[in-house]
């Protein structure tokens, strides 16, 4: 088989590639290890910055997303027992964020892919990149039992953290940044109303706690847990009054709980690999950067990098010119270490650590203090919540 372009990965960075390719007359294969069903079961973060939905808009997948999604201009901090607003609609000069669950985006791509007849394979096993430091890379997979290959002129690795392309790039080629973080989130859904119409970040001397939604009937909770607790440790009566402990009387008692129908636990971690291209293959989203989601950035800062690369695909074709790809990887890197500052900086400021002791809750209390109390200190929580404009710092 011969394409242009073969993207390892059907996760939203895939398909949002695919699908901006297919938009300008490129043509691109897309595998995936796990089934189309295994893809929509993934429970992810559903909070879209404008270059996520303009971007969405722009591979002509908005229209449902425009009319479920749910945009919010503010979202609320609660310390020391009481909550205080952060105006970003106001703060920004009008800039909002899309509260639109992942899994609907990717089942739009999925349904647009699939209508237009694209080629995506599911279920490929034994994926194997080659020559990707040439001018005639290959894929190889198995699929039923028979193996393929694939010739084409460039590889996009959005296959996530444990994906066959890093894992493919020599070593010492590679720089890789990591930081573990001492616990977890426990998340759970219901088909219950959310306890407030934006989102509540949480800092209690119990630990963190988020109050978040996928839609008017659909809420998504989670709770800070030490790395050693499992699942079947948490029955949804003690998650829902352990969360109760961590919110504020009013939000208490506007506090709807129902059956979880999804739960888990999810580890913490800042990562970044350094450079994302790799001669003719280049890295995206998961693949090269993993975020804490406490500042909601890993679904957004993919979405960036699938804006640059498509656009440096396209010039390649259309211009014959080279110059986005050989500044792909500068170009999403320093986007990438402001949205995992940002994220890092969040995500120290509203957990409990275990090793910190009783001075870091009044060092985080008082700071808090002084970002909502400060225009200065809203406003750098709000530009960065809403998203870092595309050519900022360039």
């Amino acid at each position: 088989m011969r394409t242009q372009v073969a993207i390892i990965g059907a996760g939203p960075s895939g398909l949002l590639l695919g699908q901006l390719l297919h938009k300008n007359g490129i043509d691109a294969v897309i595998l995936e290890r796990k089934s189309g069903d295994y893809v929509l079961s993934r429970i992810r973060a559903g909070i879209l910055e404008q270059v996520c939905i303009d971007l969405m808009d722009e591979a002509g997948v908005g229209e449902r997303m425009h009319k479920e999604g749910l945009v919010h201009g503010g979202f609320d901090m609660l310390f020391k027992g009481e909550r205080h607003r952060i105006d970003m609609n106001k703060l920004t000069g009008g800039k909002n964020v899309m509260v639109y669950g992942q899994t609907e985006l990717t089942r739009d791509l999925m349904d647009a892919r699939a209508a237009a007849g694209l080629a995506t394979v599911y279920e490929a096993d034994n994926v194997t990149v080659h020559d990707f430091d040439s001018a005639r890379p290959r894929v190889r997979y198995e699929k039923d039992g028979t193996t393929h290959e694939i010739e084409c002129d460039f590889i996009a690795g959005c296959d996530g953290f444990h994906g066959v392309c890093r894992a493919s790039v020599p070593q010492g080629a590679i720089t890789e940044y990591e930081k573990i973080y001492p616990f977890g989130w426990l998340g759970l859904m219901s088909d219950t109303p959310p306890v407030h119409e934006e989102l509540i970040y949480v800092n209690s001397t119990r630990g963190f706690a988020l109050c978040s939604q996928r839609s008017h009937t659909r809420s998504r909770y989670y709770l800070q847990v030490p790395l050693s607790d499992k699942v079947e440790d948490w029955s949804d009566e003690a998650f829902w009054q352990e969360l109760r402990l961590r919110l504020d009387p009013e939000a208490r008692e506007k506090l709807v709980t129902g059956p979880s129908i999804e739960k888990s636990i999810a580890p913490l971690r800042s990562f970044v690999a350094e450079p994302m291209r790799f001669g003719r293959m280049f890295l995206a989203g998961d693949a090269a950067h993993i975020v804490p989601p406490t500042g909601a950035k890993g679904l957004n800062l993919a979405a960036t990098d699938v804006k640059y690369l498509s656009s440096a695909i396209i010039e390649f074709y259309r211009e014959k010119s080279e110059a986005g790809i050989d500044h792909y990887s500068d170009r999403c890197l320093r986007r990438i270490w402001k949205g995992e500052r940002f994220s890092w900086w969040f995500t120290s400021l509203m957990h409990r650590f275990p090793d910190d002791g009783e001075i870091a809750q009044k060092l985080q209390e008082a700071e808090l203090d002084y970002i909502v109390h400060s225009e200065t200190g809203a406003r750098s929580v709000a530009e960065n919540y809403v998203g870092l404009p595309l050519n900022f710092g360039e």
